[in-house]
């Protein structure tokens, strides 16, 4: 691995995703590790080349068109090239009862959003906490060895060793209050199973305790934090932590559908009783939660959040470095690297950050390609979505790889 990359994907290269360009620095193809143009991106020799694959009608498009048609897909997917959009396109309802359908401006229920561990990067920045200190330095009521030895960075990188008992999944909470208090009550109950930053993120890396940090330092809830401090900033408008409530009322935000045992899908949202029929989310319903986790964001504001972790918004030049670059290798038994933010994968010479997964009724991915300036979000509101094929085909379809190849 070379200098630039044991730095991990750095600030300074990053940059060049979109704000060269008009002085006449090709961002497309630019070497991560001499600053020459003709090594990184798999287009090197058109660096202006949008690959046939992502634009309207090419392979990408008639997959997802194919999967809607089988009842397979039901969201948005999105393909951005330096902040423009190559690709947009949506399918299925929003609220069936309603009969408000997708399109790019609903919200979603997004699955491992970035924003925490940018929290955690900005406050490190303006000097509130520091990576290295331990939980008892920001909370009380935890065990004197979990306050003692766990370190903001082991809850950053997932090598706490803590461990949380099962979460009362059918408890429907009532409002924010009742919501923050059962999980200060429940991060107080962690043990410490394993030596801190050992190197694996079993059996839990303790995310809840990373909000709480983030709401004893600033004085807000980590919703209010988020709103104001990353989506207020980069332009998301239409994401937000919204409630149920206002998840029941708004028609821009995509009801979650989840599959039942007789095959039926029911509405998450209308239908508390019930609940995933996913063998890991088995009697699951995220809309319990008075404020469902993960929040909700629409595809072109992920776009939005990738310009503005690049171009200064979010973080300082040397912060975003903190932010993006490799820490290890990734210790959650996929291949890649583990960062502060979104895993980071090499495909086909250029670095690839992304992460995706499910809610019940609701799964997501994005994908962030810094070398070249490509951004893909897929935004799905239904049960049984084949998110890691589709996440392939994107792969594919921006990089020229194999599906699930390249890295």
């Amino acid at each position: 691995m070379d200098s630039d990359s044991e730095r991990g994907i750095g600030r300074r290269r990053l940059l060049r995703w979109g704000g060269l360009a008009g002085a006449g620095v090709v961002a497309y193809g630019v070497s991560p590790a001499t600053g020459r143009p003709g090594h990184a991106g798999t287009y090197k020799s058109q660096p202006d080349r949008i690959p046939p694959d992502t634009r309207p009608g090419g392979a990408y498009d008639r997959y997802i068109a194919k999967l809607a048609a089988e009842d397979r897909f039901s969201g948005v997917v999105l393909l951005s090239h330096r902040g423009r959009t190559v690709l947009s396109r949506s399918y299925g309802m929003a609220d069936k009862e309603k009969g408000t359908r997708n399109h790019e401006g609903v919200a979603f229920n997004l699955y491992g959003g970035p924003f925490l561990s940018l929290s955690i990067v900005q406050l490190a920045q303006r000097g509130e906490v520091k990576l290295w200190d331990t939980v008892g330095t920001y909370l009380t009521g935890f065990a004197k060895e979990i306050a003692e030895q766990v370190r903001i960075h082991h809850l950053l990188m997932g090598t706490s060793g803590l461990s949380f008992p099962e979460h009362d999944h059918q408890r429907v909470f009532g409002s924010e209050q009742e919501q923050l208090e059962y999980y200060r009550q429940y991060t107080r109950q962690a043990r410490l199973v394993a030596a801190p930053g050992a190197g694996s993120n079993k059996p839990g890396w303790g995310a809840e305790v990373a909000v709480q940090i983030v709401e004893a330092v600033t004085g807000m809830t980590f919703w209010d934090y988020v709103h104001e401090h990353v989506f207020g900033r980069c332009g998301m408008t239409g994401s937000a932590y919204y409630t149920r409530p206002q998840w029941l009322a708004d028609e821009h935000i995509a009801h979650s559908y989840m599959k039942q045992a007789d095959g039926s899908r029911v509405d998450a949202v209308r239908n508390l009783d019930k609940g995933s029929t996913h063998p890991g989310l088995a009697g699951q319903n995220n809309a319990r939660n008075f404020v469902p986790d993960g929040g909700f964001v629409t595809a072109p504001d992920m776009v939005r959040f990738a310009k503005a972790l690049y171009d200064g918004t979010l973080l300082d030049p040397p912060w975003a470095d903190v932010y993006t670059s490799v820490k290890a290798p990734n210790f959650r038994g996929s291949p890649g690297f583990s960062t502060y933010g979104p895993p980071a994968h090499i495909v086909a010479g250029q670095w690839e950050l992304s992460r995706g997964g499910i809610h019940p009724g609701s799964c997501s991915h994005w994908s962030i390609y810094p070398d070249t300036g490509w951004v893909g979000v897929i935004l799905a509101n239904q049960d049984d979505i084949p998110l890691q094929e589709i996440a392939g085909k994107q792969r594919q379809a921006i990089t020229g790889t194999s599906p699930g190849g390249g890295r």
